[in-house]
């Protein structure tokens, strides 16, 4: 029987984390596409990465599939640099492996969004 924690470390074993630095770098110089996969009360509460896209984690799978044509975002491409962002890391390590299964090749977790705004990255309410 799978628990959460072999979820998560199947994710890890999986998603490459980056530290916030080096995210906040790549957000600088407008590489690749940042995703926050929290709901949106949560951002709503605290913001999110500035240009950040909001894509919850239960709607990885139909906005990253081009067949769900209601659903699908064409920001999804599967060789696009994919940063993923939460509110401490767990949400957007399961999203990456989601995504990772999918056929997306460079997805990366960048960790919880209090990390972000600590760090000095660029937000948006």
């Amino acid at each position: 029987m799978k628990t959460a924690m072999t979820y998560l470390d199947e994710a890890n074993a999986v998603v490459p984390k980056m530290s916030v630095e080096d995210a906040i770098a790549k957000h600088a110089a407008g590489d690749g596409v940042f995703i926050d996969v929290r709901d949106t009360a949560a951002i709503a509460d605290s913001g999110t990465i500035k240009g950040a896209h909001r894509v919850p984690r239960g709607m990885i799978e139909f906005r990253a599939d081009p067949e769900m044509d209601a659903f699908y975002n064409p920001i999804f491409k599967k060789d696009a640099d994919i940063y993923l962002i939460c509110g401490a890391g767990g949400q957007a390590a399961l999203s990456g492996k989601t995504l990772h299964d999918m056929g997306y090749a460079n997805v990366t977790n960048i960790g919880g969004f209090p990390g972000w705004k600590d760090a000095g990255g660029p937000t948006e309410a």
